[in-house]
C-alpha cells in the first residue's frame, strides 16, 4: 500500500521515462497488499466506527431505560411487553385543584399470538392525544376531573380495544386499536393506528413518529411528534420534541416544543428538567402557555412503585403571561413483566 502510495507521487514529479523504469523495479512490490497494510488501514477507521456502534447500541439502550423509568409513554406504546400503569396525582397552585386525580391504562399481550395481538384498557383515551407522557403533567392540560364529591376523583371515560402489534421490527414500530370509549351509559367505536421510525444521526438519534386516530368526542385527527435525542455526559440525555395534533372537527392545530433534560443520579433516583411551549392555530395563532419545570423521582419500592415531585412554574396567556406556580405530586404504579 506504502508503494502505490509512492508511485503516484514519482509519476507526477518524474518523467514518462523515468516512471516507467521506477515501476519496474517496485511494481512486485505494489500490486501486493499485506495483512499488516489492511491492519493499519482498520486501525485508521475503527475510531470513526466507534460513535455510531456507540449511538446504534449505547444511546438506544439507555433511552429505554429512561422512558421505562419515568413511565414515559413511548415505552408504553413500543414495548412488547405486557404493561399496567396507575397513578395518582395532586396539582396544587395554578390549575390545580382540591383533589386527587387518579388514571390508568393497562396492555396486555394475547397468549398464542406471539406478542401481535394485545388488549388494552385506558381512561380518557381521547385526551391524551400527545404521546409525551409530561405533556399531561402540567398544569393546563392536567386530566380532566369529574364533579363528583369527595377527595379523590375519576376519569371522565375508559376505553377498551384490541391492539394489532407488529412486533421486534425496528427501526419500525406499528401498531393499530380498535375498541369502544364509555363515558356515562354511552358506547362509542374508535380507531387508532400509530407508526415510529428511529436512525441514528451521528451521536445524535432522530426518531419521528405518527398517530391517526377517530373518536366520536374529537372526530378525526392526527398527531406528528419528533424527537431528537442527544448524550450531554454519561448519566445525563438530552431530548428535543416537537408535536403537533390536527383536530377535522376544529380545523385546529395544538403544538408544542419541549427541550428536556434527563439526569440519572442512581438506580433509584433521576432528575428531569423541562422547558415547554405550547400554543394553538385556530381561531388565531398564539402561544397558549410557557412552562418550566423540575421533576424528581425517586424508586419507593422494586422496579414497580414511584413517587414524584414536580414543581412548575407558569406562563399562561389566560392570565396575561404573568407567572404563575404550581406543584404536582403523583404516585405511580408501574408494572411490567421485567418488574
Amino acid at each position: 500500500m506504502k508503494a502505490k502510495i509512492f508511485l503516484m507521487v514519482a509519476c507526477l514529479l518524474l518523467g514518462s521515462a523515468e516512471a516507467a523504469e521506477l515501476v519496474n523495479i517496485v511494481a512486485p512490490e505494489a500490486t501486493v497488499t499485506t495483512a499488516e497494510d489492511e491492519q493499519d488501514l482498520y486501525g485508521l477507521l475503527e475510531p470513526l466506527d466507534a460513535p455510531r456502534n456507540f449511538v446504534a447500541r449505547g444511546l438506544v439502550s439507555v433511552v429505554s431505560d429512561i422512558d421505562k423509568f419515568f413511565g414515559d409513554t413511548r415505552n408504553y406504546q413500543e414495548s412488547n411487553n405486557s404493561v399496567m400503569q396507575l397513578d395518582v396525582h395532586r396539582l396544587a397552585g395554578f390549575g390545580g385543584e382540591p383533589k386527587f386525580i387518579w388514571t390508568g391504562r393497562v396492555k396486555v399481550d394475547l397468549p398464542n399470538t406471539e406478542k401481535r395481538l394485545h388488549f388494552v384498557l385506558e381512561s380518557n383515551p381521547d385526551k391524551n392525544l400527545n404521546s409525551d407522557k409530561n405533556a399531561s403533567s402540567t398544569a393546563t392540560q392536567a386530566t380532566p376531573i369529574n364533579q363528583l364529591n369527595g377527595k379523590v376523583a375519576g376519569p371522565q371515560s375508559y376505553a377498551a380495544a384490541l391492539r394489532f402489534e407488529k412486533p421486534d421490527d425496528r427501526p419500525w414500530h406499528l401498531s393499530s386499536d380498535l375498541g369502544v370509549r364509555l363515558q356515562g351509559l354511552q358506547l362509542n367505536p374508535f380507531a387508532r393506528t400509530r407508526g415510529s421510525y428511529a436512525v441514528p444521526l451521528g451521536d445524535w438519534r432522530f426518531k419521528a413518529s405518527e398517530t391517526f386516530f377517530v373518536f366520536n368526542s374529537t372526530g378525526a385527527g392526527a398527531t406528528t411528534q419528533v424527537d431528537f435525542e442527544h448524550f450531554l455526559s454519561a448519566p445525563v440525555l438530552f431530548r428535543a420534541t416537537s408535536s403537533a395534533t390536527w383536530l377535522h372537527r376544529t380545523q385546529n392545530f395544538d403544538m408544542r416544543q419541549d427541550a428536556t433534560i434527563f439526569h440519572t443520579l442512581d438506580a433509584r433516583r433521576a432528575l428531569l428538567y423541562q422547558a415547554s411551549v405550547t400554543g394553538v392555530s385556530n381561531p388565531q395563532r398564539h402561544i397558549s402557555d410557557t412552562v418550566l419545570l423540575a421533576t424528581y423521582r425517586y424508586k419507593l419500592h422494586r422496579e414497580w412503585i414511584f413517587f414524584e415531585l414536580s414543581p412548575q412554574l407558569h406562563f399562561p396567556q389566560t392570565r396575561q403571561y404573568r407567572a404563575s406556580p404550581a406543584l404536582l405530586m403523583r404516585m405511580e404504579f408501574l408494572l411490567d413483566k421485567s418488574s
